[in-house]
């Protein structure tokens, strides 16, 4: 089996489940992680039926045994770890900055930013070990400006791509890249929490972006795909905005 090995954090939905669907359309074998037991069994199933080897699981980010869990169980289940797409993540608290609380601050950045270490941490070891591994972190257009209202989600999404760069860094001699996507706006259920579930306020903010629309999820995978693969194996380092043009303005 010379198959690349895929694993997904937060897989569940949005762009993660769009991610993990790409990856087993293209023959890959996935092992997808998420926090709800009967949603991942569903989808692995349904990978199974794209004719992916598929794997769920049951892990929260916030917590490094069960990241060290997940990590472990898929070398000893194939051997290594081709692609790691660390997709877990959360919106937190929309506030002006003089509302903002630290409980906030503590469960946004615990998902978002602890979780992504770890993640990198226990991936990159058995990257290192084999001499070679792709890493891809959700970061988001939050990542590279700024937004009025969500300071906490924004600070959080600026240390996902210092991350990015600082684990480049480390694994470019060793064959290990570390990249970032920064998507816009994405037809999800995050973002319809994130306008706080105003349609008003979802189009108004459509509006700011040049290509007048969200992006699909699968717009978002396939981008990750291209990343993950040999296509973009001298790219490292770096957080590709797939944004309609939102940080060009």
């Amino acid at each position: 089996m010379n198959q690349p090995v895929v694993l997904i954090t937060g897989a569940l939905t949005g762009i993660g489940r769009a991610t993990a669907i790409a990856f087993a359309r293209e023959g890959n074998r996935v092992v997808i992680s998420g926090r709800r037991e009967e949603a991942g069994q569903a989808l692995a199933a349904e990978l199974r039926t794209l004719g992916a080897e598929a794997e769920f699981l049951r892990a929260d980010v916030r917590f490094e045994a069960e990241v060290r869990s997940v990590v472990e169980q898929t070398v000893e289940r194939f051997g290594r770890i081709d692609v790691a797409v660390n997709n877990a993540g959360t919106e937190g608290q929309s506030a002006l900055i003089v509302e903002q609380s630290s409980a906030n601050y503590e469960d946004t950045f615990a998902v978002n930013v602890l979780g992504v270490l770890l993640s990198i941490k226990h991936e990159m070891r058995a990257m290192l070990a084999q001499g070679s591994g792709s890493i891809i972190n959700l970061s988001s257009v939050a990542g590279q400006v700024g937004v009025a209202g969500a300071s906490v989600y924004v600070a959080s999404k600026h240390a996902v791509e210092g991350l990015t760069k600082s684990a480049a860094l480390e694994g470019a001699a060793a064959g290990v890249r570390v990249n970032a996507v920064a998507p816009g706006p994405v037809a999800t259920e995050m973002l319809d929490r994130f306008v706080g579930g105003s349609e008003e306020g979802k189009a108004g903010f459509i509006a700011t972006i040049p290509a007048r629309r969200a992006a699909t999820p699968e717009e978002i995978a396939q981008t990750i795909v291209f990343l993950a693969s040999d296509k973009a194996r001298y790219l490292t380092g770096q957080s590709i905005a797939v944004d309609g043009g939102y940080t060009a303005q």
